[in-house]
């Protein structure tokens, strides 16, 4: 019997990425497309905030140097070339301009047809933390907690978005290492992350989502 809570891979959403910055200016739609997912089941989208925009004239109050170094992980394992905003990756398995509503919507479906790998996954709150389940399976992967905020509003003091007031979602406050996963079930209790929300994502080597859940 589940616990209150506790979401399993067999209803697993498909995660999308989006790599932004407060401080681009092309960024703004692509967050309007990720806050438009956000109250979608069969979708876990995230906002990772990264730093390189920082020094262009407004630091983004949610940027984070693991944001960055996930995205340039993306960078060599997708053959994007260069890390760019707004960046959209789906399941970890393709990438597209985070504005680009076709093509995401097409990624999307694709990824949702492609789960002969994945494997049970379950989150659930436990006292002040909160307990993560992997199931048994094929292959290895890596353990991923992520902590996020549903929304937040914030007014651009400089930079290319100056003067405008920006809403975004599922913004990610922290992102935490669980350590790995090699094919055997895995339970373990964790500190609460950063966030008013958690996720947990399970990640092969290459790149691809084999698991993944939301409180």
């Amino acid at each position: 019997m589940l616990l209150p809570g506790t979401a399993l891979a067999r209803e697993r959403p498909v995660v999308l990425e989006l790599f932004t910055s407060q401080g681009c200016s092309s960024c703004p739609p692509a967050e309007k497309l990720l806050g438009e997912y956000a109250g979608r089941a069969d979708v876990l989208p995230l906002g990772f905030h990264v730093t390189y925009w920082n020094r262009l004239g407004w630091r983004d109050t949610f940027s984070f140097e693991g944001a960055t170094q996930r995205q340039a992980a993306y960078e060599s394992r997708l053959g994007s070339g260069t890390s760019f905003t707004p960046q959209m990756v789906i399941d970890g398995r393709t990438s597209t301009i985070g504005s680009r509503r076709e093509e995401v919507a097409a990624a999307i479906r694709k990824a949702s047809a492609e789960r002969e790998d994945d494997v049970e996954v379950a989150l659930s709150r436990s006292g002040g933390g909160v307990t993560v389940r992997v199931g048994a399976g094929r292959g290895r992967a890596e353990i991923l907690l992520v902590g996020f905020d549903r929304a937040r509003t914030t007014p651009i003091g400089r930079g290319e978005n100056g003067g405008r007031t920006i809403t975004q979602s599922n913004v990610v406050r922290s992102l935490r290492s669980l350590g790995p996963w090699t094919g055997r079930p895995v339970e373990r209790g964790e500190a609460a992350p950063e966030g008013e929300d958690a996720a947990v994502i399970l990640q092969a080597p290459d790149g691809r989502i084999l698991g993944a859940a939301r409180l």
